[in-house]
């Protein structure tokens, strides 16, 4: 599917994060969501992103925006990365990828020559109206969670 486009409705989703509990896009409708996908726990451009999420969370709280990170590795992985991280918002589990291609992130990607299905890396911010205000594409790291928050107004 393509990527969803800033008006759009942001399409429902259902996933389990790192401590088993169900997180669900409707629990959020009235603030604003930072939904972010990134390709693997614990590696060291998505390490970064969310330690710079996590920093930045009380500038998130005061404008009640939810951050929720989304990669397709289970639960347990998304626990010991929290855990390892102290990373103080929910992390999901997309085993089988489809919020991911709901979302259009599910992409090919090529690593030294060789061709793979997997995530893009890439943020969307969806309104208390349950749309998309914006999207950030092949998002790089360094001063993402600052950018996110200055669209946060």
């Amino acid at each position: 599917m393509a990527l969803i486009d800033p008006g759009k409705k942001a399409p429902a989703f259902s996933l389990k994060d790192q401590e088993g509990k169900t997180q669900k896009l409707a629990d959020y409708a009235g603030r604003p969501v930072i939904l972010y996908f990134y390709p693997k726990d614990d590696t060291p451009g998505c390490t970064k992103e969310a330690c710079a999420f996590r920093d930045n969370l009380p500038r998130f709280k005061t404008s009640k925006a939810a951050v929720l990170g989304v990669s397709i590795l289970d639960e347990e992985s998304k626990a010991k990365f929290a855990q390892k991280y102290a990373l103080g918002f929910p992390l999901l589990a997309d085993p089988d990828h489809a919020v991911a291609e709901k979302y259009g992130v599910w992409q090919e990607k090529s690593n030294y020559g060789r061709k793979y299905m997997g995530i893009a890396r890439t943020t969307y911010l969806i309104g208390p109206d349950g749309k998309v205000q914006r999207r950030w594409d092949k998002v790089k790291v360094d001063k993402h969670a600052e950018e996110v928050i200055a669209a946060l107004g």
